[in-house]
């Protein structure tokens, strides 16, 4: 292996000016210093990993703890966005990514926290993952830096998707399509759910639009057989809605097929709308109304803001950043005739 040792010999310079080379210091010129650098890397120069934390203090390595209780892992069409804009942002910045081990059933596991201490992580994001778990709470109070992704703790970093103004939005662009019949599957419990919930029944409630309980119903994301089922169950009743609102693209899916399979057109015979404006939503025809929620720049902002913690924890105010979406208009919600 070579040492600092080697490249001096061969560049004719001491250890201490190899090093300064190598750490890119300014008290050495600059044709010295890319001599140095090319030099080692001819030779096949690394840096020793442990050395340099123990000199530094960091690990340059960020921890994910990313567990999805759908089993969908990074095929999760609106986290791999959100995970894979974080992990360009960190390592364009020199930073590797490790994903935490979640499974809960090996034995002798670590926690979270004992995880994350072991592998010397500079910091943590966690997204979709049981925010009231236990373990969770324990690494968020730790004084590992964090960053949460669509969910709130207090006095820590956060940056969620605005799903109140885009519930808001896609509620309002239905209305103004002529829909006052609207019914909502909503996600499992979450806080995410709950935003999207109350903000369903503030806007109609705004908009003065009367919503039967019979058109309210939970469905787990990503699950397009329950979205399938309870699709069937809107369209049996005496009074059904004219358009439906799913918890997300996917979900939206098994609506469809619902519809479909009845011999019904969309939007002609009853419209439909998704959330997250996942790459299948722009294939299907007609398009699929939906909420486009921004995980490039979700990624991307939690990468920055962990990043500030970590480089500069004196001087970053800890705070939540919200990330706007936009209504993307398809061609699954249509025109109801004004009476």
């Amino acid at each position: 292996m070579t040492s600092l040792k080697d490249i001096s010999r061969v560049c004719g310079v001491s250890v201490a000016t190899v090093s300064k080379a190598l750490n890119d210091q300014s008290d050495i010129g600059k044709d010295t210093k890319e001599h140095i650098r090319r030099v080692a890397k001819e030779m096949g120069y690394l840096p020793n990993f442990s050395a340099r934390a123990l000199k530094t203090h960091r690990t340059h390595d960020i921890g994910v703890l990313f567990v999805d209780e759908a089993m969908s892992g990074l095929t999760h069409d609106y986290f791999s966005g959100v995970l894979d804009s974080f992990k360009r942002t960190a390592e364009q910045q020199g930073y590797d990514i490790t994903f935490i081990n979640g499974c809960r059933d090996r034995e002798g596991r670590m926690s979270y926290l004992e995880h994350s201490r072991y592998r010397g992580f500079d910091g943590v994001v966690l997204a979709c993952i049981d925010f009231e778990d236990p373990e969770v709470v324990e690494l968020v109070q730790s004084d590992i830096p964090v960053v949460t992704v669509d969910y709130l703790f207090n006095d820590r970093m956060a940056v969620l998707s605005d799903n109140v103004s885009g519930m808001r939005e896609l509620f309002q662009y239905v209305y103004r399509q002529g829909h006052r019949k609207i019914a909502y599957i909503h996600g499992a419990d979450s806080a995410v759910t709950r935003k999207r919930l109350a903000s369903f029944y503030h806007t109609a409630e705004e908009l003065k639009v009367d919503i039967p309980e019979q058109y309210i119903a939970e469905a787990a994301y990503r699950d397009a057989v329950s979205t399938y089922h309870i699709t069937n169950r809107l369209l049996d009743l005496s009074d059904p809605p004219t358009c439906i609102l799913y918890p997300d693209d996917f979900s939206a899916f098994g609506g469809i097929n619902a519809i479909r399979q009845r011999g019904l057109r969309i939007p002609e015979d009853i419209s439909v709308a998704g959330y997250d404006d996942i790459p299948a939503a722009g294939i299907l025809v007609p398009r699929l109304t939906t909420v486009r929620q921004d995980t490039e720049r979700i990624g991307s902002v939690a990468a920055a803001r962990l990043l500030e913690l970590i480089e500069r924890p004196k001087t970053t105010l800890v705070g939540s950043t919200l990330v706007p979406g936009s209504v993307v208009e398809g061609g699954t919600v249509g025109m109801v005739p004004r009476t």
